[in-house]
Formats: C-alpha cells, structure tokens, sequence
C-alpha cells in the first residue's frame, strides 16, 4: 500500500508534508505522538492476531466434530 502511496505523491510532495507536520506540531511533540501512532498499530496487530487464533481453533474444533 505505501508503494501506491509514494507512486501517486512524489518526493517533493513528501517533503512539505513532513515540514507542514513540523509546523504544526513541532519537534517536541512528534516523537509522542509517533509513540502513540506505535502503540496503536501494536495493539492493532494483537487484537487481529487473537481474532485469527479463535477462528483457526473453531474451524478445528468443527472439523473435530464432523
């Protein structure tokens, strides 16, 4: 998906998003969020983790009982 992204949005196009971002939330501020955006996406990968693990223990338990 990021290679879509980076095909329709060039290299310029990137370098004032970054600084616009800098502007707006300056130094101090980015490395917290960026934290949080980690966090988020983390807790994400668990939660789909765990949902597939369910769902391969159910497919087993109806094959079990079939």
């Amino acid at each position: 998906m990021l290679s879509i992204f980076l095909g329709v949005v060039g290299p310029w196009q990137v370098v004032i998003i970054v600084a616009l971002i800098l502007l707006l939330f300056g130094g101090k501020k980015i490395p917290e969020l960026m934290r949080g955006l980690g966090t988020g996406i983390r807790e994400f990968k668990e939660a789909t983790k765990e949902n597939n693990d369910t769902d391969k223990k159910k497919e087993n338990t109806e094959k079990l009982e079939n």
